[in-house]
Protein backbone atom coordinates (compact mmCIF):
# COMPACT_ATOMS: atom_id res chain seq x y z
CA UNK A 1 0.00 0.00 0.00
CA UNK A 2 1.65 3.15 -1.22
CA UNK A 3 1.79 5.90 2.21
CA UNK A 4 1.94 9.67 2.35
CA UNK A 5 4.89 10.70 4.42
CA UNK A 6 4.84 12.96 7.43
CA UNK A 7 7.91 15.26 8.48
CA UNK A 8 8.41 13.04 11.48
CA UNK A 9 8.19 9.90 9.93
CA UNK A 10 4.82 9.17 10.13
CA UNK A 11 3.04 7.18 7.12
CA UNK A 12 -0.80 7.70 6.46
CA UNK A 13 -1.89 4.50 4.05
CA UNK A 14 -3.11 6.30 0.66
CA UNK A 15 -6.65 4.29 1.22
CA UNK A 16 -8.58 4.13 4.27
CA UNK A 17 -12.41 3.03 5.38
CA UNK A 18 -14.36 6.32 6.21
CA UNK A 19 -16.74 5.51 8.70
CA UNK A 20 -19.11 8.13 7.98
CA UNK A 21 -23.14 6.58 7.77
CA UNK A 22 -22.00 3.78 9.10
CA UNK A 23 -24.43 2.60 11.49
CA UNK A 24 -24.37 1.24 14.23
CA UNK A 25 -24.69 -2.37 14.70
CA UNK A 26 -23.05 -2.11 11.55
CA UNK A 27 -19.74 -0.30 11.92
CA UNK A 28 -18.14 -3.28 14.31
CA UNK A 29 -17.85 -5.43 12.20
CA UNK A 30 -17.06 -3.60 9.23
CA UNK A 31 -14.15 -2.11 10.91
CA UNK A 32 -12.76 -6.10 12.14
CA UNK A 33 -13.72 -6.83 8.71
CA UNK A 34 -11.36 -4.22 7.18
CA UNK A 35 -8.93 -4.66 9.28
CA UNK A 36 -8.49 -8.31 8.46
CA UNK A 37 -8.43 -7.35 4.64
CA UNK A 38 -5.76 -5.34 5.67
CA UNK A 39 -6.87 -2.14 6.19
CA UNK A 40 -4.71 0.56 8.14
CA UNK A 41 -6.32 3.75 7.60
CA UNK A 42 -9.09 4.61 9.47
CA UNK A 43 -11.36 7.64 9.34
CA UNK A 44 -13.50 8.40 12.10
CA UNK A 45 -15.36 11.84 13.75
CA UNK A 46 -17.16 12.25 16.74
CA UNK A 47 -20.14 13.35 14.97
CA UNK A 48 -20.68 10.02 13.13
CA UNK A 49 -22.16 9.00 16.61
CA UNK A 50 -20.58 5.61 16.20
CA UNK A 51 -16.86 5.87 17.92
CA UNK A 52 -17.62 3.89 20.89
CA UNK A 53 -18.38 0.93 18.23
CA UNK A 54 -15.61 1.42 16.52
CA UNK A 55 -13.57 1.62 19.93
CA UNK A 56 -15.51 -1.89 20.38
CA UNK A 57 -14.39 -2.99 17.23
CA UNK A 58 -10.39 -1.82 17.73
CA UNK A 59 -10.32 -3.24 21.22
CA UNK A 60 -11.36 -6.95 20.13
CA UNK A 61 -8.85 -6.46 17.39
CA UNK A 62 -5.86 -5.58 19.51
CA UNK A 63 -6.84 -8.29 21.73
CA UNK A 64 -6.87 -10.80 19.45
CA UNK A 65 -3.71 -10.06 17.85
CA UNK A 66 -5.15 -8.68 14.77
CA UNK A 67 -3.11 -5.56 14.72
CA UNK A 68 -1.01 -3.32 17.28
CA UNK A 69 -2.10 -0.02 17.66
CA UNK A 70 0.82 1.21 16.35
CA UNK A 71 0.22 -0.61 13.05
CA UNK A 72 -2.73 1.62 12.40
CA UNK A 73 -3.40 5.23 11.30
CA UNK A 74 -6.60 6.51 13.12
CA UNK A 75 -8.27 9.99 12.10
CA UNK A 76 -10.84 11.97 14.17
CA UNK A 77 -13.06 15.17 14.30
CA UNK A 78 -13.31 18.20 16.23
CA UNK A 79 -17.36 19.31 15.63
CA UNK A 80 -18.08 22.91 15.61
CA UNK A 81 -19.93 22.87 19.26
CA UNK A 82 -16.44 22.36 20.48
CA UNK A 83 -14.24 25.20 19.10
CA UNK A 84 -12.50 27.50 21.68
CA UNK A 85 -9.01 26.65 22.43
CA UNK A 86 -10.42 25.75 26.04
CA UNK A 87 -12.99 23.55 24.62
CA UNK A 88 -10.99 21.39 21.88
CA UNK A 89 -9.60 19.01 24.82
CA UNK A 90 -12.47 18.08 26.62
CA UNK A 91 -14.14 17.34 22.77
CA UNK A 92 -10.68 15.21 21.74
CA UNK A 93 -10.72 13.04 25.04
CA UNK A 94 -14.47 12.31 24.58
CA UNK A 95 -13.30 10.65 20.94
CA UNK A 96 -10.14 9.06 22.77
CA UNK A 97 -12.66 7.47 25.40
CA UNK A 98 -15.15 6.51 22.70
CA UNK A 99 -12.61 4.56 20.88
CA UNK A 100 -10.71 3.41 23.88
CA UNK A 101 -7.61 4.61 22.16
CA UNK A 102 -4.69 6.94 24.12
CA UNK A 103 -3.51 9.20 21.33
CA UNK A 104 -4.83 9.93 17.22
CA UNK A 105 -2.88 9.88 14.09
CA UNK A 106 -4.51 12.87 13.12
CA UNK A 107 -7.16 15.35 14.78
CA UNK A 108 -9.24 17.48 12.34
CA UNK A 109 -10.89 21.08 12.63
CA UNK A 110 -14.28 19.21 10.71
CA UNK A 111 -15.60 22.00 9.48
CA UNK A 112 -14.46 26.28 9.58
CA UNK A 113 -17.75 27.03 10.90
CA UNK A 114 -17.63 27.56 15.21
CA UNK A 115 -21.26 26.32 16.70
CA UNK A 116 -22.92 27.52 19.77
CA UNK A 117 -21.98 24.74 22.78
CA UNK A 118 -25.72 23.51 23.05
CA UNK A 119 -25.84 23.23 19.41
CA UNK A 120 -24.98 20.23 16.52
CA UNK A 121 -27.13 20.70 13.14
CA UNK A 122 -28.18 24.73 13.66
CA UNK A 123 -31.88 25.48 12.83
CA UNK A 124 -31.54 29.08 13.37
CA UNK A 125 -28.78 31.94 13.39
CA UNK A 126 -28.76 31.58 17.26
CA UNK A 127 -26.93 28.01 16.87
CA UNK A 128 -23.73 30.00 15.46
CA UNK A 129 -21.12 31.70 17.14
CA UNK A 130 -19.89 34.75 15.53
CA UNK A 131 -16.64 34.73 14.32
CA UNK A 132 -15.07 36.52 16.84
CA UNK A 133 -16.52 34.86 19.92
CA UNK A 134 -14.44 31.67 18.48
CA UNK A 135 -11.83 32.44 15.97
CA UNK A 136 -10.42 29.82 14.00
CA UNK A 137 -6.64 30.67 15.03
CA UNK A 138 -7.56 29.88 18.67
CA UNK A 139 -9.43 26.46 17.75
CA UNK A 140 -6.66 25.68 16.21
CA UNK A 141 -4.18 26.44 19.32
CA UNK A 142 -6.15 24.21 20.85
CA UNK A 143 -5.45 21.16 18.62
CA UNK A 144 -1.44 22.45 19.12
CA UNK A 145 -1.77 22.02 22.72
CA UNK A 146 -3.33 18.47 22.11
CA UNK A 147 -0.11 17.55 20.04
CA UNK A 148 1.60 19.45 22.70
CA UNK A 149 -0.19 16.71 25.47
CA UNK A 150 0.62 13.87 23.24
CA UNK A 151 -2.63 13.47 22.31
CA UNK A 152 -2.50 13.97 18.77
CA UNK A 153 0.25 13.31 16.31
CA UNK A 154 -0.64 15.59 13.90
CA UNK A 155 -3.10 18.01 13.01
CA UNK A 156 -4.90 19.41 10.31
CA UNK A 157 -8.46 20.76 8.57
CA UNK A 158 -11.43 19.55 6.82
CA UNK A 159 -13.64 21.43 4.34
CA UNK A 160 -11.26 24.63 4.36
CA UNK A 161 -10.73 26.52 0.74
CA UNK A 162 -7.20 28.17 -0.15
CA UNK A 163 -8.33 31.50 1.36
CA UNK A 164 -9.05 30.44 5.25
CA UNK A 165 -6.13 28.44 4.60
CA UNK A 166 -4.19 31.27 3.76
CA UNK A 167 -5.94 33.17 6.55
CA UNK A 168 -4.73 30.50 9.28
CA UNK A 169 -1.42 29.67 8.66
CA UNK A 170 0.12 32.86 9.35
CA UNK A 171 -1.05 32.23 12.94
CA UNK A 172 0.40 28.60 13.08
CA UNK A 173 2.95 27.20 15.31
CA UNK A 174 2.52 23.85 13.96
CA UNK A 175 1.30 23.70 10.25
CA UNK A 176 -1.84 21.95 8.99
CA UNK A 177 -0.85 18.69 7.51
CA UNK A 178 -3.50 17.45 6.08
CA UNK A 179 -6.99 19.13 4.55
CA UNK A 180 -9.84 16.94 3.93
CA UNK A 181 -12.53 17.37 1.70
CA UNK A 182 -14.95 16.22 -0.71
CA UNK A 183 -13.46 15.19 -4.21
CA UNK A 184 -13.83 13.08 -7.16
CA UNK A 185 -14.43 13.86 -10.98
CA UNK A 186 -17.04 15.87 -10.86
CA UNK A 187 -15.52 18.13 -8.42
CA UNK A 188 -11.88 18.52 -9.14
CA UNK A 189 -10.63 21.06 -7.11
CA UNK A 190 -7.24 21.84 -9.02
CA UNK A 191 -6.26 24.86 -7.73
CA UNK A 192 -6.91 23.64 -3.87
CA UNK A 193 -5.19 20.38 -4.56
CA UNK A 194 -2.51 22.21 -6.04
CA UNK A 195 -2.00 24.91 -3.21
CA UNK A 196 -2.16 22.46 -0.39
CA UNK A 197 0.66 19.94 -1.76
CA UNK A 198 2.27 23.05 -2.74
CA UNK A 199 2.16 24.40 1.19
CA UNK A 200 3.07 20.58 2.09
CA UNK A 201 -0.77 19.83 3.20
CA UNK A 202 -1.26 16.54 3.16
CA UNK A 203 -5.40 15.99 0.82
CA UNK A 204 -7.84 13.84 1.39
CA UNK A 205 -10.61 12.95 -0.53
CA UNK A 206 -14.40 12.25 0.86
CA UNK A 207 -17.43 11.23 -0.54
CA UNK A 208 -15.36 9.74 -3.89
CA UNK A 209 -17.96 7.50 -4.78
CA UNK A 210 -20.82 10.48 -4.64
CA UNK A 211 -22.20 9.63 -1.00
CA UNK A 212 -25.44 8.72 -2.43
CA UNK A 213 -26.14 7.18 0.79
CA UNK A 214 -26.04 10.19 2.58
CA UNK A 215 -29.38 12.10 4.49
CA UNK A 216 -31.96 13.23 2.51
CA UNK A 217 -31.44 17.10 4.19
CA UNK A 218 -28.26 16.92 2.66
CA UNK A 219 -29.61 16.36 -1.18
CA UNK A 220 -31.23 18.42 -3.43
CA UNK A 221 -33.25 16.14 -6.26
CA UNK A 222 -31.74 15.13 -9.25
CA UNK A 223 -28.05 14.25 -9.38
CA UNK A 224 -25.36 12.91 -11.86
CA UNK A 225 -24.05 9.49 -10.86
CA UNK A 226 -20.04 8.93 -10.80
CA UNK A 227 -20.45 5.08 -10.87
CA UNK A 228 -22.87 5.00 -13.95
CA UNK A 229 -20.75 7.04 -15.59
CA UNK A 230 -20.45 5.99 -19.18
CA UNK A 231 -16.55 7.63 -19.45
CA UNK A 232 -15.89 6.26 -15.88
CA UNK A 233 -17.48 2.77 -17.20
CA UNK A 234 -15.40 2.90 -19.97
CA UNK A 235 -12.33 2.70 -18.33
CA UNK A 236 -13.03 0.23 -15.46
CA UNK A 237 -13.48 -1.91 -18.65
CA UNK A 238 -10.77 -1.62 -20.34
CA UNK A 239 -8.78 -2.32 -16.96
CA UNK A 240 -11.06 -5.02 -15.89
CA UNK A 241 -11.91 -3.64 -12.58
CA UNK A 242 -15.29 -1.84 -11.70
CA UNK A 243 -16.45 1.89 -11.99
CA UNK A 244 -15.71 2.13 -8.23
CA UNK A 245 -12.11 0.89 -8.31
CA UNK A 246 -11.51 3.32 -10.80
CA UNK A 247 -12.68 6.17 -9.09
CA UNK A 248 -10.12 5.07 -6.29
CA UNK A 249 -7.51 4.47 -8.09
CA UNK A 250 -7.61 8.03 -9.84
CA UNK A 251 -7.37 9.77 -6.22
CA UNK A 252 -4.03 7.31 -5.57
CA UNK A 253 -2.88 8.08 -9.06
CA UNK A 254 -3.06 12.09 -7.81
CA UNK A 255 -1.52 11.25 -4.46
CA UNK A 256 -4.48 12.28 -2.98
CA UNK A 257 -5.49 9.82 0.23
CA UNK A 258 -9.05 8.18 0.01
CA UNK A 259 -11.79 7.24 2.33
CA UNK A 260 -14.34 5.58 0.99
CA UNK A 261 -17.16 3.66 3.33
CA UNK A 262 -18.85 0.31 2.76
CA UNK A 263 -19.86 -1.77 5.80
CA UNK A 264 -19.80 -4.98 3.04
CA UNK A 265 -16.88 -7.58 3.07
CA UNK A 266 -16.72 -7.89 -0.65
CA UNK A 267 -16.67 -4.09 -1.05
CA UNK A 268 -14.02 -3.64 1.71
CA UNK A 269 -11.35 -6.09 -0.50
CA UNK A 270 -12.59 -4.57 -4.03
CA UNK A 271 -12.28 -0.89 -2.79
CA UNK A 272 -8.65 -1.68 -0.88
CA UNK A 273 -7.72 -3.81 -4.21
CA UNK A 274 -8.27 0.18 -5.85
CA UNK A 275 -4.93 1.54 -4.64
CA UNK A 276 -3.14 -0.90 -6.73
CA UNK A 277 -4.98 -0.09 -10.08
CA UNK A 278 -2.58 1.90 -12.53
CA UNK A 279 -4.69 4.14 -14.52
CA UNK A 280 -2.62 5.47 -17.83
CA UNK A 281 -2.03 8.84 -18.64
CA UNK A 282 -4.40 8.72 -21.36
CA UNK A 283 -7.06 7.39 -18.84
CA UNK A 284 -6.08 10.16 -16.30
CA UNK A 285 -6.42 13.36 -18.90
CA UNK A 286 -9.84 11.75 -19.88
CA UNK A 287 -11.39 12.11 -16.25
CA UNK A 288 -9.92 15.48 -16.23
CA UNK A 289 -12.68 16.53 -18.84
CA UNK A 290 -15.48 15.15 -16.42
CA UNK A 291 -15.13 18.05 -13.91
CA UNK A 292 -17.99 20.13 -13.53
CA UNK A 293 -17.54 21.34 -10.35
CA UNK A 294 -20.18 19.70 -8.90
CA UNK A 295 -20.97 18.93 -4.92
CA UNK A 296 -23.07 16.46 -3.66
CA UNK A 297 -21.83 17.90 -0.36
CA UNK A 298 -22.63 21.72 -0.92
CA UNK A 299 -22.86 22.50 2.79
CA UNK A 300 -26.57 23.84 2.13
CA UNK A 301 -27.04 22.65 5.89
CA UNK A 302 -25.33 25.66 6.87
CA UNK A 303 -27.10 28.32 5.22
CA UNK A 304 -29.83 28.92 7.39
CA UNK A 305 -32.36 32.10 6.86
CA UNK A 306 -30.95 35.44 8.98
CA UNK A 307 -27.58 33.10 9.05
CA UNK A 308 -23.94 34.11 9.01
CA UNK A 309 -22.81 31.95 6.19
CA UNK A 310 -23.32 32.16 2.64
CA UNK A 311 -22.36 29.40 -0.43
CA UNK A 312 -19.93 32.45 -0.91
CA UNK A 313 -18.48 32.31 2.20
CA UNK A 314 -18.27 29.16 3.17
CA UNK A 315 -16.76 28.17 -0.05
CA UNK A 316 -14.59 31.08 -1.18
CA UNK A 317 -15.91 30.79 -4.69
CA UNK A 318 -17.29 33.25 -7.16
CA UNK A 319 -19.90 31.11 -8.44
CA UNK A 320 -19.84 27.67 -6.01
CA UNK A 321 -22.08 24.91 -7.77
CA UNK A 322 -24.75 23.90 -5.68
CA UNK A 323 -25.01 20.01 -5.06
Amino acid sequence: MKTLAFSNGDQMPILGLGTWKSEPGQVYAAVREAIRAGYRHLDCALLYGNEAEIGQALRDAFSEGDVTRRDLFITSKLWGNAHGRERVRPALQQSLKDLGLEYLDLYLIHWPIPLSPDTVIPSSPAGFLQPDEAPLHRTWQGLEDAVDAGLVRHIGLSNFSVAKIAALLPHCRLRPEVNQIELHPFLQQEALVSYCQAEGIHVTAYSPLGSSDRPDFMKTGTEPSLLLNDVIASIAASHACTPAQVLLAWHVCRGVSVIPKTVHPARLRENLAAAEIALTAADMATIASLDQGYRFLDGGFWLVDGGPWTRQSLWDEASPAAG
